[in-house]
């Protein structure tokens, strides 16, 4: 039973939760700001504004950083693994979804000649703009920072 006492004592694994919850209403926030509805659907849903990947590993790393230092293999694990993360968040994945767009307007034009392909539809919203990318990397230094401040990693 020790292990759910350190489960649940593990201060990193909140912040990094309470990080991604974060951007995940800050991208409804933003939706509704932009459309005058709430969609919810962009709380779970990729892409938008800020991205919640790269809220994620950005607060990993500067949680681990803060905590077990700046000069450790750990730290640069994380970075590793932030790096790649915003890397396929922002490149791999947004291209997916621009090749989404075109098979999505073929599929349009031959919707009179095969009325099943009507209803099959690709996902579009796949990946990140850089800005988006950027915005949730900052917002995840952001909340391990102040994080750090107040619960003293």
């Amino acid at each position: 039973m020790r292990y759910f006492e350190e489960f649940f004592s593990n201060r990193i694994f909140f912040i990094v939760l309470f990080a991604w919850l974060l951007s995940c209403v800050i991208k409804v926030i933003i939706e509704w700001i932009r459309n005058k509805k709430i969609n919810w659907g962009r709380f779970f849903g990729p892409g938008g504004m800020p991205s919640s990947h790269s809220t994620i590993v950005a607060c990993l790393a500067t949680c681990v950083g803060m905590s077990e230092g700046f000069d450790t293999a750990l730290f640069v694990v994380c970075c590793a693994l932030a790096l790649i993360v915003m890397y396929d968040a922002s490149g791999i994945r947004r291209a997916a979804g621009e090749q989404a767009k075109m098979i999505n307007m073929i599929v349009e034009t031959w919707e009179e000649k095969d009325p099943v392909l009507k209803d099959e539809k690709l996902k579009e919203l796949l990946g990140h703009t850089p800005l988006e990318v950027l915005g949730g990397a900052v917002l995840g230094v952001f909340v391990a920072l102040v994080s750090g401040v107040f619960l003293g990693l």
